[in-house]
């Protein structure tokens, strides 16, 4: 139920909250605190620090809400999160968690300031904030995996001459590869969960150290006809031949991850315009994170999000580091 009413469900079964029924959840901040707090603690607040649960409320004006008679402490809600140090107010936060889950393609820094109300660089530190929450910490997979490897970014024709392919150099649909970042992935046949990683090329050691880091000793790959796939110890191989527009053989295919590289290709185009080689990693973070919860009810991906941001920190003296 929310705002009195109850939820409906979807096409897919899962339960969304729509815009006005989640502000009528979450109307001030004191609500949104209340709802980490449940969510964080749910059986009763504990010291970040310490540990313990000799936890009381101090009062007063001092936003550490807590206070740990055991290591004489105070600390708050954030502590120990991402959210640490931060000025905003737990409503913003956790508005912006909300937006990042129902945008499917992403939401720009420039679009959390607008409905946020808050500067750009605080949206874009929030943003990669947020996005530390989908750092991968899944097991590794095993039964039938597919592996793909994309090139992340500008369309050819729009490149600068400096990294353009060299003149009379074939491209096939205008793709070229120099001055792209790589990323692999892999995509599990049954749960449709996906990982994947910026990788720093396609050689045969690279791409075979992704897949034993992803994937358990015995699982079957589904591959294209990409050569460094081949003859890995311990991982049966079976591959479609894309370049004589072989797509699928029988079972065989690697379509599910190109879903997905499809839909990481429409948020940098659709979206976020630009993804720096230095931050692509959390991009990637955020969209297997959101393709791999995409089937839960709404309020449970923001649980799950909430959670995850626990025992994590993002400076901003580091996100802007050279």
């Amino acid at each position: 139920m929310i705002g009195g009413k109850p939820r409906r469900k979807g096409t897919d079964g899962r339960e969304g909250v729509s815009l006005e029924d989640f502000f009528a959840k979450f109307p001030s901040d004191e609500a949104a605190e209340e709802w980490y707090i449940r969510r964080r603690w749910p059986d009763g607040v504990r010291c970040p620090r310490c540990g313990g649960d000799n936890v009381y409320e101090p009062g007063g004006t001092s936003p550490m809400r807590f206070r740990c008679r055991d290591c004489r402490r105070c600390f708050s809600t954030k502590s120990g999160t991402v959210m640490a140090h931060s000025n905003l107010g737990y409503k913003k936060w956790l508005t912006a968690l909300y937006l990042f889950h129902t945008n499917l393609k992403g939401v720009s820094a420039r679009k959390l300031r607008r409905d946020l109300g808050v500067s750009h660089p605080t949206a874009w530190h929030l943003a990669h904030r947020i996005r530390m929450g989908w750092v991968d910490e899944s097991p590794q997979f095993t039964g039938l995996v597919e592996v793909d490897e994309t090139y992340v970014g500008g369309i050819e024709r729009n490149k600068h001459i400096r990294n353009k392919l060299p003149q009379g150099q074939q491209v096939w649909r205008g793709v070229g590869t120099k001055g792209k970042v790589i990323v692999a992935g892999a995509r599990h046949r049954a749960t449709k969960q996906v990982k994947a990683k910026v990788v720093t090329g396609t050689d045969r050691v690279i791409l075979r150290s992704f897949v034993r880091e992803v994937a358990k000793l015995g699982t079957v790959l589904h591959t294209d006809h990409q050569g460094a796939y081949d003859r890995i110890p311990g991982y049966p191989r079976h591959a479609v031949n894309h370049t004589a527009l072989e797509f699928v053989r029988g079972d065989v295919t690697t379509n599910g991850i190109e879903s997905f590289w499809s839909m990481f290709k429409r948020g940098f185009m659709g979206t976020y315009h630009l993804m720096s080689a230095k931050h692509l990693q959390r991009y990637v973070d955020e969209f297997c994170g959101r393709h791999n919860v995409r089937m839960l009810d709404t309020m449970d991906q923001l649980e799950r999000l909430a959670q995850a941001l626990v025992g994590k920190r993002l400076r901003w003296a580091d996100l802007t580091a050279a």
